[in-house]
């Protein structure tokens, strides 16, 4: 590989290299070593192994796995930031995070994932060929094993991995819904051409107008509301969705410049529970526990309709639910009166944006929403999306970015 990350194809003895992603994620490693920093071959796997979780990459997803991965003093921050914008130029960036891992498709063995431990950090000059071919080797191995749990239904999970699935839904780059307002900001080019501050500001160049000013419409924050269903038949998703809860509630993913989100978190059983309170606080262990301890009916039945008739008759002002998206997480299996969820649904979707139902059956094969809660649902949605794994959650997380 060169110093620009490029792949060698195949090498004199006929060996396949990595993708170009992760040839790409070495090189990058390497190039900081070249710089004086000291990045051993551990931290470089842990990088990669980040990266593939990650997935799928944008710039700052790339930039933050790199930095919390690869440097371990503030003293290195200044070389690491240009070396990446070096590294990854505006071109490359796209290149790359298109590729990333583009070659994997086998599942990683846990016994092969134990060759990472020994692996040395050596300076990279010592370096040989055959020791890069067996690095990059284990870094598809990696990838693949990330892969594979970024797919693996949360009812399939071990206890090992789930909590390596909290901690990454945690860390998932949401970017809540907001809508585009009438009024408008100034912007340094493109949307609409502002004729009274070009000529205002002409005045200081003797009436000419060297300058043209420039608008576009302000960005507001759409309030989200997470309705989440904490029934029995949904005990193996619930952990992972009031992760995602707590995700959308941090401060990174519920700001909009200097404004924030208006973030609602409700649980329902057989009765409903606002949470939101609880789930403002900064330790996710923290937070669980105290919803655990506010909900009386966890994992008892499910009675959708009666919650949100509870919801629109007592919160619908004070949660700000007009205009909102609401993320209605449940499978559906409604034990009340179908009737009565269909007229509270209808209700719902009158006064919301947005619509969206999460229900990880719909991942199931042959799956029909023919259960008598889904069938009355259904028709008052505006998006059904399934939840029953990693992958499917960043779906979620593409359907709340959608500006409006």
């Amino acid at each position: 590989m060169d110093a620009g990350g490029k792949t060698r194809g195949r090498d004199d003895e006929g060996r396949s290299s990595a993708p170009d992603g992760c040839t790409s994620l070495v090189g990058f490693g390497r190039s900081l070593r070249a710089h004086g920093l000291p990045i051993g071959t551990n931290r470089i796997l842990t990088f990669c192994r980040s990266a593939a979780a990650l997935a799928p990459l944008d710039r700052d997803r790339l930039y933050w796995a790199g930095r919390s991965s690869l440097i371990a003093h503030p003293d290195h921050v200044e070389t690491y930031d240009r070396v990446f914008d070096d590294y990854f130029g505006r071109g490359r960036i796209k290149e790359v995070l298109t590729e990333m891992f583009s070659g994997i498709s086998s599942p990683a063995a846990p016994e092969v994932l134990t060759q990472v431990a020994p692996l040395s950090s050596g300076d990279d000059s010592s370096e040989t060929d055959e020791a890069d071919a067996s690095e990059i080797e284990v870094l598809r191995l990696i990838a693949s094993e990330a892969e594979v749990l970024r797919t693996k239904s949360f009812d399939r999970l071990t206890v090992e991995e789930r909590v390596l699935t909290d901690r990454l839904i945690r860390k998932l780059a949401l970017t809540l819904p907001v809508r585009r307002s009438r009024r408008a900001d100034r912007a340094p080019k493109g949307g609409r051409f502002d004729l009274r501050r070009t000529l205002r500001s002409s005045m200081r160049t003797q009436a000419e107008p060297l300058k043209r000013e420039w608008l576009t419409r302000r960005e507001v924050a759409r309030p989200l509301v997470l309705i989440l269903d904490v029934s029995g038949s949904m005990a193996p998703f619930t952990r992972a969705l009031m992760h995602l809860a707590f995700a959308a509630m941090s401060p990174k993913a519920s700001r909009v410049g200097t404004r924030r989100h208006r973030v609602e978190v409700f649980c329902f059983g057989t009765h409903l529970t606002r949470v939101t309170r609880a789930m403002r606080s900064g330790d996710p262990d923290r937070a669980l526990a105290e919803v655990a301890r506010l909900v009386r009916d966890w994992e008892g039945g499910t009675r959708i309709g009666e919650s949100l008739k509870t919801l629109l008759d007592q919160y619908s002002q004070a949660a700000g639910m007009k205009g909102a998206v609401v993320v209605l997480c449940s499978d559906g299996l409604e034990r009340g009166d179908p009737i009565l969820l269909a007229a509270q649904m209808a209700r719902l979707h009158r006064i919301a944006h947005d619509l969206i139902w999460v229900n990880p059956l719909k991942a199931t094969t042959g799956y029909e929403p023919l259960a008598r809660g889904m069938a009355s649902a259904l028709p008052h949605v505006d998006r059904f999306l399934p939840g029953h794994n990693l992958k499917s959650l960043e779906e979620l997380s593409r359907a709340l970015a959608v500006r409006s």
